[in-house]
């Protein structure tokens, strides 16, 4: 039998890595500003905070307090990388390399969770549904940096 204290923990650091991701793309989209990347990076961001909610609604469900802000490692990556941008400036590329990078990350983040044979059933279904939505905006990002790789 799964323990919810357990079950907690799992669904507070995806939480957490989802808001990060969310955080990202709204950066992004500043960063990008102008460019046919801005709709799609703005949408993602609410994807994101939607998923952020479902699991935090699961937290609540489960009598726990829900994440609701990203971890301390997502603001000093953010913190590095608006540094680099304005360093070196940001064209679309860079910009769309450094959300694949995110994208990456918190697609490894749910891909564990989900292996992770201590969390209950119910809660292991949640997750799965959250990571269509992060497998999908995985797959768009890396999908989008190929298609610039291939026609620069």
């Amino acid at each position: 039998m799964a323990d919810t204290s357990t079950d907690i923990a799992t669904l507070n650091g995806l939480i957490a890595t989802t808001l990060d991701s969310a955080d990202g793309y709204s950066e992004a989209a500043k960063d990008i500003d102008g460019s046919r990347f801005g709709a799609i990076f703005t949408s993602r961001a609410a994807e994101r905070r939607q998923v952020a909610a479902n699991l935090q609604g699961e937290v609540v469900r489960l009598g726990g307090n829900p994440e609701d802000d990203g971890t301390i490692l997502a603001q000093a990556h953010r913190m590095f990388v608006d540094l680099k941008a304005k360093v070196t400036g940001s064209d679309d590329k860079a910009v769309v390399d450094e959300v694949e990078r995110g994208e990456d990350h918190i697609k490894a983040k749910f891909e564990a969770a989900m292996k992770d044979t201590a969390v209950s059933p119910q809660v292991a279904t949640v997750i799965r549904e959250a990571y269509d939505s992060v497998r999908e905006g995985h797959d768009q990002m890396r999908d989008i940096k190929h298609a610039m790789e291939r026609h620069a």
